[in-house]
């Protein structure tokens, strides 16, 4: 069986949370997951849980860079360097046929920033392969979204942030 691939993006919450419920399901039927966490190294509560599956990996930034605009470029650089290193893996992954799933979550917002290697990422899912891949993040550029199986695009209705209500541990984050 040949791999597709997923993207979830929009403006809307849950991408990284359908992505997560993807690799559980994927994990529970046996396979090794891997989760590369693009743009992201704050402490969350999936990290605790995932932690505790033992066919699940999760790789992610070495600390908490904070949102790209409040980023120094000497920040911007070593962001990108991380985020290169996990295409290598990915890459390995695939060759190797290491995993059922790879999960490249907020990977579509280190595109739009310039944050990882446009084509290495487009050759990630464009290869065939029978590994599932999920892609995450707003705005999927056309580039991205042309090489997809699945697009989701969650849509923002209403949402307390606009309510002046902050993310909420073990909710947002």
């Amino acid at each position: 069986m040949s791999g597709l691939v997923h993207i979830y993006t929009g403006d809307g919450k849950g991408k990284t949370t359908a992505a997560l419920g993807l690799a559980l399901r994927n994990a529970g039927t046996g396979n090794r997951v891997l989760i590369l966490q693009f743009m992201k190294g704050r402490d969350t509560g999936e990290l605790h849980a995932l932690a505790r599956i033992p066919n699940i990996e999760v790789l992610r930034l070495d600390q908490d860079y904070g949102f790209y605009k409040q980023m120094t470029q000497e920040e911007k650089q070593t962001v990108r360097r991380q985020h290169d290193r996990f295409l290598q893996i990915a890459a390995q992954g695939l060759q190797e046929k290491s995993y059922g799933l790879i999960v490249f979550d907020e990977a579509i917002s280190a595109y739009r920033h310039e944050l990882l290697n446009h084509e290495k990422l487009l050759e990630l899912i464009s290869v065939p392969s029978e590994t599932e891949r999920v892609l995450t993040g707003r705005n999927a550029p056309e580039a991205l979204l042309q090489k997809a199986d699945y697009i989701t695009e969650m849509q923002a209705v209403r949402h307390p942030m606009n309510q002046g209500i902050p993310a909420r541990k073990g909710v947002e984050f």
